[in-house]
């Protein structure tokens, strides 16, 4: 189906798929929660200063995919902030109080996090409260589900069916940051956290190699706590069918400055190790593809 001029245009501002025609890694690394395009209307109903919506971003986290490209692995970025939609939500995790036209009935029952203020559009942050001025229309919010986020979720589906395609298996990346943990208990603080929801969304041996492959790195590694994953690796994530989906969460004084704003000196080696990650990853799983198809002759 071809898709309208306009519509490709809009789609290049929200998000963009590049590398998968040239892709010589069955792997895709995405970033949902980086976007730093805040459209008008959440500006106009923001009330909150620029700098609070900012916290919701998984702060130039982008970037440390910007040298993925080069190892022959394909990337879907998206550039609309997570204020204006959540990618990594359900559409139908919705605030009902975030909407102004539809009664309460109308939603399902919310989930922890949406009644924690982080749903598909996020109403609150605990140390600034309540981000609107006014409750969004359930037009608005449709809206946003047909423009981004039903688009990159196809994109996202599209990408690993060609991959699987063409590799016989494919794994997604899904790639966030996250505040500097605290500590509990006399245990080491996580610096990185991998996530596979709870063995769901990607096998037990990829899973085990991340992790593995990121100590060796040198970094605090935990699995799934605090962050198992969420709605990206629940759709996506297919072990059974060779599509692996992969949570990735990393510190953000890992690679930004001690405001926690601006890339910073360790932006280089993380951005290395992450690299190093996904190629590791993908060795792996030729390897493995390479065998099966061997044994099947």
């Amino acid at each position: 189906m071809d898709i309208p001029s306009a519509d490709k245009a809009l789609r290049s501002r929200l998000f963009s798929l590049q590398g998968l025609a040239e892709a010589r890694l069955p792997v895709l690394v995405a970033v949902p929660h980086a976007g730093r395009d805040y459209p008008d209307e959440t500006v106009f109903n923001a009330r909150v200063a620029p700098h609070v919506l900012e916290r919701l971003e998984d702060r130039h986290v982008d970037l440390l995919a910007s040298g993925i490209a080069a190892s022959g692995c394909a990337t879907l970025i998206a550039h609309a902030a997570r204020a204006w939609v959540d990618l990594n939500r359900a559409p139908s995790e919705i605030d009902p109080h975030m909407v102004s036209n539809a009664p309460r009935t109308a939603f399902a029952q919310p989930s922890a996090k949406v009644r924690g203020g982080l749903g598909l559009v996020p109403r609150r942050l605990a140390d600034h409260g309540e981000l609107w001025r006014r409750p969004w229309t359930r037009e608005s919010i449709a809206l946003r589900v047909s423009q981004m986020h039903d688009p990159y979720h196809q994109a996202l589906a599209d990408a690993l069916a060609a991959l699987r395609a063409r590799f016989g298996c494919a794994l997604l990346v899904d790639l966030h940051s996250m505040p500097p943990l605290k500590p509990e208990g006399s245990a080491p603080v996580a610096r990185i956290v991998v996530g596979d929801r709870y063995g769901r969304s990607a096998g037990a041996s990829l899973c085990d190699l991340a992790v593995r492959t990121l100590t060796q790195r040198g970094f605090e590694v935990a699995l799934n706590h605090p962050y198992a994953g969420g709605y990206v690796l629940e759709r996506h994530g297919r072990p059974t069918r060779d599509v692996h989906a992969l949570q990735i969460e990393v510190d953000r004084s890992l690679y930004l400055d001690d405001a926690l704003s601006q890339p910073g000196e360790g932006m280089e080696h993380t951005r290395d190790a992450v690299c190093h990650l996904v190629r590791t990853l993908a060795d792996d799983m030729l390897r493995d593809s390479a065998d099966v198809a061997i044994a099947a002759e």
